[in-house]
C-alpha cells in the first residue's frame, strides 16, 4: 500500500489523539467523513495502525523509578542475542529494549517501585544466566518532556510530496 500526504496526516492526527471522531478527524484532514474514514479502515487493515490506548499520568499514581540500563552481552552469536531478548521480554517492568551499535549492546529502559525493585530485577536477570557480561544503569532524576507522538510529516512528507 502505497501512502500520500492526507494519510500521513490521518497518521498524524490520530496519534495525537485517538479518540478523535471521524468527522473531527476529516475536517483536519480536509476531506469528507466517508472517504476519512474509508482511508482510515484501509490504513488499519494494512497494519499502519497498530492499536489505541490511552496515555497514563504515571506521577499521578505514585512514585516511580525510570532507569536506563546498558547491557554487553559475553557472547554475540545470534543464540546469544535471542536467549537474552526472551528473557528481558518476560519482565513487565521492562518498557523497552534496543540492540545498538557501540560500546554495548542493548538500552533498555525500566520502569519500577523503586530502587530496590530495580536491583532485584537485574539480579534476577543474571542468576538466569543469559548472556550479560556487564551493565550499566543511568537512573533518571528528571524528564523535562517525553513526546509521545512520532514527526510523521518531517520523516516522511518530503518523500510523498516529491
Amino acid at each position: 500500500m502505497k501512502l500520500d500526504m492526507i494519510d500521513v496526516k490521518i497518521l498524524c492526527e490520530l496519534q495525537k489523539n485517538g479518540r478523535i471522531t471521524n468527522v473531527e478527524l476529516a475536517e483536519l484532514v480536509n476531506l469528507s467523513p466517508s472517504p476519512c474514514l474509508t482511508r482510515m479502515k484501509r490504513l488499519q487493515a494494512a497494519g499502519y495502525i497498530t492499536g489505541y490506548s490511552a496515555q497514563i499520568d504515571i506521577a499521578k499514581l505514585g512514585e516511580i523509578l525510570t532507569v536506563f540500563t546498558e547491557v554487553t552481552l559475553k557472547n554475540h552469536r545470534h543464540v546469544d542475542f535471542d536467549r537474552f531478548q526472551a528473557a528481558v521480554r518476560k519482565i513487565d517492568a521492562c518498557v523497552e529494549c534496543h540492540l545498538v551499535s557501540g560500546g554495548y549492546d542493548y538500552l533498555l529502559k525500566f520502569i519500577t517501585a523503586g530502587i530496590v525493585h530495580y536491583q532485584t530485577i537485574i539480579e534476577n536477570l543474571i542468576d538466569q544466566d543469559v548472556g550479560i557480561d556487564k551493565y550499566f544503569s543511568f537512573v533518571v532524576i528528571k524528564s523535562p518532556f517525553i513526546k509521545n507522538h512520532l514527526p510523521l510529516n518531517n520523516l516522511f512528507g518530503e518523500k510523498l510530496s516529491a
